[in-house]
């Protein structure tokens, strides 16, 4: 949306192309029939993204973003005009002309196992090994590693085939032109880049390098997490420059556990960046895989061993995110390119690259701060089981995102760990600046109104204006979106893609079609998958309605109307008469905002800025949304300033004119309250925003719920998995509420109260860590509170 009309690079928008290769169905008339009389532009501008934080690096704040407007280009779109040539037959072969054309930095490994094996790290380790085995015979399994390199003819040759194998899975890969000249300008600095991206899918990296290296920059060096178990495969991904795991390890943590691994990965990093290649990371939010490599600079950083770095956070952003496997082999190679033959190109892939900012200013300025970060056990406990109304400042600390040699628990751990603090700060900035730098495709802001909002129908009018309406909010906020054209166009694009996951009833006597997503486990985590992206950008909204909702249960539970429903697990809904106007206090909400701030997944809070001041920013924004109305106390009123940070609470006339600016803050802030903007009925607005969270908390609530089913202690990855067993097993029980059974919330529900300490961890030689329910959690009543405190923040 925002459709630039002077520029040329947007003739190439995803809607024209598919249309053209894709047949009308029947009921995209009616849609069309419906929407004749709504306006065909939706935008007006693009909003500008990608810039880097200013209060971590500000000095890299100042090497500002093109300025000029250099609009899009569809990377798969290559004709003979990218060419130096002209006629019949470059037309043909262009695009094989366009690759031999393309700049390429070779990096030949040379001495590189020579420098790696001097190394003080690698010696250390090689010392270490036990006695009668050869130190550098250990090395043989990490030697293909060791030697990865960048081939010109291998990789001119890949970059054709994944242009020809883009083509047929793609409609089109669209890159934001603005961001390549900062690269441009900071590749010719002394510093290497470094690009971190959210993994998503295998498609990732390849997307990343295939960018690069169709605008002449240096192709960096990929890590990739997947398990490649052909011979011929890894050989020739590691002449392209593919750092892939060794042959025995089919996962990271499996290939953390052999001594010599993390030690051999630090030294090539360090040389990686010594030879002044740029390289390539992904981070994955719900596990931290990726952390490490990320650690590896952050370390080489601190103790000079690598002057800076330049790191480049990567928006990747799907209209239907490609189906990974985690091991692969020849053969299902081979049945993937047989399958292309067969396959229609469809969905579009938008490409961002942020500013570029340099890690050195960000570790040693002193400005991304680790220094308040507290178990999740201290800041929430007090509240849960006793009911204490102190609230702890700060923020979770969750050391599970970098795990350490020993994969500790950070309960066993000594309480200060600045080093280890600091390379998880940067991994959580990197993973919220990319999502930040996320284009929102029409499918996931589709998926977000039929999961969010119209779970049981929309009809398509009612979605189309919707869509209009939640563009225009996504704009305000400086989203950028990645799609353009009428809003007939953007609605009929975005079903055509969502048909597998959606129902259509378009029969003769209704003339408006009515959508409704499939009561289906695969159509929900497929819409809920599209939608985070959304959720993600009304992550301050979102936590601020939870906030209220809890308030107005708490205030109906307390006589205002008796007509509840029972029920925690699935949320609070008043059946009575709404018709109260009660006023709902600053601080007590901006309490219930900060609690729910440290039960969030990592990756959606800033981790510059500080919980409680997320927390006020959270119901600042339900006021400019509409939602509440503030309003003030009397002035003669003598109000009590808990705020304070020193614990006393003192009582001061709000008409003192003695006070001092910091107080006067202060009590500013305690004169507020707030009151529903409609009394009469609860606003949609704050029900769809509920509904963004809901999954979320639900999975906590029903893992907590059935820890009695399962017999414990059992190891980690058994636990997760018969976790996940249990919450597919009450999904479909209740016919709904498929978001809160993925494999992904349960690892999430699992960390989350590992972290509380409703779950031990136990460390067996030889076995791995295993899990079990903790002593302060063997009561039912401890797990009751829990789960009331958590079902508070439901919304149904």
């Amino acid at each position: 949306m925002a459709h630039e009309k002077n520029d040329r690079k947007d003739k190439d928008m995803i809607l024209p192309l598919i249309q053209q290769n894709r047949p009308a169905l029947s009921w995209e008339f009616k849609i069309k029939k419906r929407l004749e009389t709504v306006p065909s532009c939706l935008g007006k501008f693009r909003p500008p993204v990608g810039q880097c934080c200013h209060q971590c690096t500000p000095e890299s704040l100042g090497k500002k973003l093109g300025q000029t407007s250099l609009g899009f280009q569809n990377l798969l779109s290559v004709n003979e005009t990218h060419t130096r040539y002209r006629g019949w037959l470059v037309r043909r072969v262009c695009c094989a002309l366009f690759v031999s054309e393309c700049k390429v930095h070779a990096s030949p490994a040379s001495n590189r196992l020579e420098r790696v094996c001097q190394s003080n790290r690698v010696k250390e380790a090689l010392t270490a090994a036990p006695e009668g085995e050869d130190g550098r015979g250990q090395l043989s399994p990490l030697l293909s590693i060791i030697n990865t390199c960048i081939s010109p003819g291998f990789l001119r040759f890949l970059s054709w085939v994944m242009l020809k194998m883009f083509s047929s899975v793609f409609g089109s890969v669209q890159v934001n032109l603005n961001h390549l000249p900062p690269l441009h300008r900071a590749s010719e600095e002394a510093s290497p880049l470094l690009y971190v991206y959210v993994r998503q899918s295998a498609a990732d990296c390849v997307l990343i390098r295939l960018v690069l290296f169709c605008h002449n920059l240096r192709v960096p060096y990929s890590v990739c997490p997947l398990h490649i178990t052909s011979s011929f495969i890894r050989s020739v991904l590691q002449k392209a420059g593919v750092i892939l795991l060794p042959p025995s390890a089919p996962t990271e943590q499996d290939a953390e556990k052999d001594s010599l691994y993390l030690p051999v990965m630090t030294s090539l990093v360090r040389e990686l960046l010594h030879e002044g290649q740029a390289m390539s990371v992904g981070v994955s939010a719900e596990s931290g895989r990726g952390g490490r490599w990320l650690a590896h600079v952050t370390q080489l950083i601190k103790e000079g061993s690598v002057p800076d770095v330049s790191l480049v956070p990567v928006g990747i952003s799907y209209d239907c995110v490609p189906e990974t496997n985690t091991q692969i082999g020849l053969s299902s190679v081979f049945r993937w390119l047989w399958s292309l033959l067969w396959t229609t190109p469809e969905g579009s892939v938008r490409v961002h690259f942020a500013q570029p900012f340099s890690l050195k200013e960000m570790c040693e300025s002193g400005r991304c701060r680790a220094d308040k970060w507290l178990p999740l056990q201290d800041l929430l406990l007090p509240v849960i089981l006793h009911n204490s109304a102190d609230c702890v400042f700060g923020r979770r600390r969750m050391s599970w995102l970098l795990p350490s040699s020993h994969y500790a628990s950070e309960l066993n751990e000594p309480p200060r760990h600045p080093e280890r603090d600091l390379g998880i700060a940067v991994v959580l900035h990197l993973i919220f600046s990319a999502a930040s730098c996320t284009a929102v495709m029409a499918t996931s802001l589709v998926s977000s109104l039929l999961l969010y909002k119209h779970r049981k129908g929309v009809s398509a009018s009612a979605l189309s204006r919707d869509v209009a309406w939640l563009t225009e909010e996504l704009l305000f906020r400086n989203k950028d979106v990645g799609f353009g054209g009428s809003l007939e166009e953007v609605v009929r694009y975005s079903l055509s893609l969502l048909r597998p996951h959606i129902i259509v009833a378009a029969v003769p006597s209704r003339r408006d079609p009515l959508i409704v997503p499939r009561p289906s486990l695969a159509a929900t985590l497929h819409l809920n998958l599209q939608a985070q992206i959304v959720t993600h950008t009304f992550i301050l909204e979102a936590v601020g309605a939870c906030a209220v909702s809890a308030m107005l249960c708490e205030v109906v539970c307390t006589g205002v109307s008796s007509r509840v429903r029972s029920g925690g697990v699935d949320g609070e809904q008043v059946n009575g008469d709404m018709e109260f106007n009660v006023m709902l206090g600053q601080s007590e909400l901006t309490e219930r905002a900060l609690q729910l701030c440290h039960l969030l997944p990592p990756g959606f809070m800033p981790p510059c800025q500080s919980s409680q001041s997320f927390a006020l920013d959270a119901i600042d924004s339900l006021v400019r949304c509409g939602i509440l109305i503030m309003e003030e106390i009397p002035r003669e009123v003598h109000i009590c300033d808990f705020w304070k940070k020193d614990g006393a609470l003192s009582w001061t006339a709000s008409d003192d004119p003695y006070q001092s600016d910091s107080d006067c803050d202060a009590q500013e802030q305690e004169l507020r309250s707030y009151k529903i903007s409609q009394p009469s009925q609860c606003p949609e607005m704050l029900f769809f925003l509920c509904s963004m969270l809901a999954g979320h908390m639900r999975a906590l609530c029903w893992a907590t719920s059935c820890l009695d089913l399962l017999p414990t202690p059992l190891p980690e990855a058994e636990f997760v998995a018969q976790m996940h067993s249990h919450l597919c097993d009450a999904a479909n029980q209740k016919k709904q509420h498929y978001e809160s059974c993925s494999e992904e919330a349960a690892r999430t529900a699992v960390r989350s109260l590992i972290d509380l300490g409703v779950l031990s961890e136990e460390r067996r030689r030889g076995e791995g860590v295993f899990l079990g329910v903790g002593p302060l959690f063997q009561s039912p009543e401890s797990r009751k509170k829990l789960q009331r405190f958590i079902s508070q923040y439901l919304f149904n």
